[in-house]
């Protein structure tokens, strides 16, 4: 039987013997190099050929590798959730996304992209993060991104909770220099601290820019509302020379014109993209750490991300799931959705 769905996979997936078995990320780098164009390209197995329930529980069903060599993007799940404020769970996020990605599928006839086709593309399991340690967490983090870039692989992470970015993009600046951010959020993330710590899922960006990280002429920040200690909740954001667009600036309306402007602004240089779900509103994506009503919509999220079609994207994130929160599985659906979306809109992937 086993020998079986190996069979239906391997025909399904077109794999000619590119997937290596599930290591997490504890052999980054050990692999032989070769060029991401001469891998065989992975294909999510279609549900006519491979029941949806059955097999390995990874990101579209995607073969598990133990590295990102020969890899164009890869999905990696960072399942870290003590930086949270409040509402625990996002730890458990990234299991839970991959769960409801079993839904999607290999093409976006919305816009064209043809992600399966044009590049190669992996899970590469989990970071092994420190759940007694939010520092070292920070570290392994890093250390974990540092290779996966170098090695000319896209990370799309699952996430986890919003402190996760901040690690990554130090690894992605270590390659790419300061980076454009577009940032969707119900808020800033710009705080300085918390109970006397510096580092927590409400002060990444501040971090990001203490460290050079971010070219913050290019830095978007949409979605952002709720209520605030102060009458001026965004002065820092501004002083950096942030753009920010308050969720109540996107009642109602289409999001396409804003996303050219974004496009103008961020222009050819790389940018990363951190969709925190708690940038939608409640109604859509209960199942959060933070939420905050009057958000976004979901078409509003898919033309933020479409939007970004024809960027230098070198990162993408989605992060504070947490499926505790979420007893119908519609948020972390949701954000399987945005994470296929985003893989749509990398650097190189056909579109028709």
């Amino acid at each position: 039987m086993l020998r079986r769905l190996g069979s239906l996979c391997a025909r399904s997936l077109g794999a000619r013997g590119g997937a290596r078995p599930a290591a997490g990320l504890r052999h980054l780098g050990r692999s032989p190099r070769r060029r991401a164009s001469d891998a065989p390209r992975n294909q999510p197995p279609s549900s006519e050929v491979v029941a949806r329930p059955v097999g390995v529980c990874s990101m579209m069903r995607l073969p598990l590798q133990a590295s990102p060599q020969g890899l164009d993007a890869a999905f990696i799940g960072v399942p870290l959730d003590i930086g949270t404020s409040n509402r625990p769970g996002a730890r458990f996020g990234p299991r839970r996304i991959r769960e409801e990605s079993v839904m999607l599928r290999t093409t976006n006839p919305s816009t064209g992209a043809l992600p399966f086709q044009s590049l190669s593309v992996a899970d590469l399991g989990d970071v092994n993060v420190n759940l007694y340690n939010l520092q070292d967490s920070c570290r392994l983090i890093r250390e974990a991104y540092q290779k996966i870039v170098a090695a000319g692989c896209i990370p799309l992470t699952l996430g986890g909770d919003h402190t996760i970015t901040y690690p990554i993009l130090q690894a992605m600046a270590k390659k790419h220099g300061p980076v454009g951010l577009l940032h969707v959020d119900a808020h800033t993330d710009t705080a300085d601290k918390a109970l006397g710590e510096k580092v927590y899922h409400g002060t990444p960006f501040r971090r990001c820019v203490d460290e050079g990280l971010l070219d913050c002429k290019r830095v978007v920040q949409i979605g952002i509302r709720g209520s605030a200690m102060t009458l001026d909740p965004y002065r820092y954001s501004w002083s950096q020379g942030f753009r920010l667009v308050l969720a109540e600036d996107c009642w109602m309306k289409s999001l396409v014109p804003l996303m050219g402007e974004v496009r103008q602004q961020m222009g050819g240089k790389p940018v990363y993209i951190s969709f925190d779900i708690d940038g939608l509103d409640p109604a859509y994506a209960p199942g959060t750490g933070t939420p905050e009503i009057a958000g976004l919509t979901p078409s509003q999220a898919l033309e933020i991300i479409r939007g970004c079609q024809g960027l230098n994207v070198v990162g993408c994130d989605l992060v504070e799931v947490s499926p505790p929160y979420d007893p119908s599985g519609n948020t972390a659906l949701l954000a399987a959705n945005l994470l296929f979306e985003m893989l749509c809109v990398l650097p190189k992937v056909t579109v028709v």
